[in-house]
């Protein structure tokens, strides 16, 4: 069963906290090489990051919460600097021990969601909310949306240990805009096996009568009949359950490319909890 227990350091946690201290509460910390593959080739791939990357006068993303290690935040500029080599690069995090000597031309600082007086146009913050109260999401999301730069965009998810299943949320200053689920093909055998790494915010709401307990319901059955493709493998068999999605009406966001991940996207409206 997924860990999701909320961090007990997160009680109480206010945003008008942030009068020069760093809003958050220090997390496991825990990474590994490559743990956020998926999310960093989507989103060198989004054509809404890339024009706001290309755009920027003087581009700056944000990796609030890189944990113990710098192997994320430093892989994630390497990519991110495909699109733009001036990039400027900075990792943040709550805990002072954990921030870092610069390295491969990432800097590191001491903060939180207040995002430490940046006005990023990029922020990323993976298995950071994991560890929150659910009640608690909403909050973070909006100190960092109120931080952007004009046109700003914040990715906010989740992704197991060895980063085979993955999750995240894309929001901007209006709020959330889409959900991406992400997996190894090899690693699922059933599309919502992936329930278990589902954002913070919807994590609790895969329960009859919730969107998000459709989509994955919707997926499993679109698998299911998909069944005949099975000989061809996993990939294989994922399109063309994919296409049977989109094919009842799943707005579903077009594949921009041939990708190894089996992805699924939608918009938040599609996916976005009950009152």
């Amino acid at each position: 069963m997924a860990d999701h227990v909320p961090n007990l350091r997160a009680h109480n946690v206010r945003a008008e906290n942030t009068h020069g201290r760093p809003f958050g509460v220090i997390t496991r910390g825990t990474t590994g090489y490559n743990r956020l593959r998926r999310s960093d080739r989507w989103t060198v791939h989004h054509p809404g990051i890339r024009a706001l990357l290309t755009g920027a006068d003087a581009p700056l993303a944000v990796d609030v919460g890189y944990g113990a290690s710098h192997t994320t935040t430093v892989e994630w500029a390497t990519r991110l600097r495909t699109i733009r080599p001036d990039l400027r690069v900075i990792g943040l995090e709550i805990a002072p021990e954990r921030v870092l000597p610069p390295r491969d031309g990432v800097t590191f600082e001491l903060g939180g969601f207040e995002l430490a007086g940046h006005r990023p146009h990029l922020v990323r913050a993976f298995n950071v909310l994991r560890q929150y109260d659910v009640s608690q999401v909403l909050q973070a999301w909006q100190t960092v949306a109120e931080r952007l730069a004009p046109g700003g965009l914040f990715i906010e998810g989740t992704c197991d240990e060895l980063g085979r299943r993955s999750t995240w949320v894309l929001i901007d200053a209006h709020g959330p805009r889409s959900l991406t689920l992400a997996w190894d093909p090899m690693d699922l055998d059933r599309p919502s096996d992936i329930a278990e790494r589902l954002p913070k915010a919807l994590i609790h709401r895969n329960v009859p009568g919730e969107r998000i307990h459709d989509l994955l319901q919707a997926a499993d059955s679109a698998w299911d009949r998909a069944a005949g493709w099975a000989p061809y493998g996993p990939r294989v068999r994922w399109r063309q359950a994919r296409q049977l999605l989109v094919d009842e009406g799943v707005p579903l966001t077009p594949v921009r490319r041939r990708i190894r991940d089996n992805l699924l996207e939608v918009p938040w409206e599609h996916v976005s909890p009950s009152l």
